[in-house]
């Protein structure tokens, strides 16, 4: 198994679980609350050790008790933590409200993640020139995700981008030359392409990722949740259908997506198969409650591959 390498944030998640999602001004009563490890680096860094993958994380957490406990909670599932460093103060915290049927609305307090800065990365040098796959996101400083990019791309990596949350501005053409896969979902590609996020699901597909290809990256997965991803890849479409579940809680299902992709790219599958494996994966996160907390294992994924739900 090929080496992966993370470089992201990590959160301690507050999760409430509620009728639906309140409206400006609302109080509702909630049924269940939980507190989960999170952050999409980490979750990603932990759903590829689940799934079997060789991985390793960058990041920095707080001097508080959430960070030791996301630090171990990554090591017990067999990541390196050797590059996660501690800030003084507290750590990322996403406050978290998952409606009945599986929707969420999230609020990200960066805390340690905005302290993750360029000089970590240089200092991580032999861990990226050491990866395969290196899997970024947006959750931390751009200045930071531009030199891991660089770094991990002159060493011979792949470089793989969720564009998550979703940019606010154009994300810069230094970053996206040094960019092999980008993963958005839909409003993520309605911001990418200048598009208003109220009309994300009315958007041609199609027409989206190519869009997307034309910023300067070669390979496009706009994932699409419950029917699954596109593929845009050497200018030809491989649309993958996602199996029907019950959906629980999507939370982190984007990062179990592109953690998926990473192990199977790692293990020197091709593209479009690493998508249907990732689609897999993301299926069955939804059917649980949390963010690491539902990250499938290997053998789980394998079983669902298996049955007959894995046709597309």
């Amino acid at each position: 198994m090929r080496k992966i390498v993370v470089a992201g944030s990590l959160n301690m998640d507050l999760v409430a679980v509620a009728p639906r999602i309140p409206v400006v001004g609302e109080t509702l009563t909630g049924s269940e609350f939980l507190t989960n490890a999170g952050g999409k680096g980490a979750n990603q860094a932990f759903a590829a050790a689940r799934l079997g993958g060789h991985v390793s994380m960058i990041g920095k957490v707080g001097s508080d008790d959430f960070g030791a406990q996301l630090v171990n909670g990554l090591r017990e599932a067999g990541c390196d933590v050797s590059g996660i460093a501690v800030a003084p103060g507290h750590s990322g915290i996403a406050v978290i409200v998952v409606s009945q049927d599986g929707k969420n609305s999230i609020v990200v307090v960066p805390g340690a993640n905005a302290q993750f800065d360029a000089a970590q990365v240089e200092a991580s040098e032999p861990a990226l020139a050491g990866a395969a796959i290196l899997l970024l996101q947006l959750e931390t400083p751009l200045p930071t995700i531009i030199a891991a990019a660089r770094l991990a791309k002159s060493h011979g990596a792949t470089v793989i981008l969720d564009p998550a949350p979703a940019p606010e501005q154009p994300l810069p053409p230094e970053l996206l030359a040094n960019v092999d896969i980008i993963t958005p979902n839909e409003v993520e590609a309605a911001h990418l392409t200048g598009r208003s996020p109220d009309r994300a699901s009315d958007s041609d597909t199609t027409a989206t990722a190519r869009e997307i290809q034309e910023l300067g990256v070669p390979n496009v997965v706009l994932k699409l949740g419950e029917r699954g991803c596109l593929l845009m890849q050497d200018g030809v479409e491989l649309r993958i259908s996602a199996p029907a579940v019950r959906a629980v809680d999507s939370t982190a299902a984007g990062d179990c997506f592109n953690a998926a992709l990473a192990v199977a790219l790692a293990e020197g599958r091709a593209l479009g198969e690493a998508c249907h494996a990732a689609t897999r994966a993301a299926s069955l996160s939804v059917t649980r409650l949390g963010a690491q907390a539902s990250m499938p294992s290997r053998e789980e994924l394998e079983e669902f591959l298996g049955s007959g739900d894995a046709a597309s």
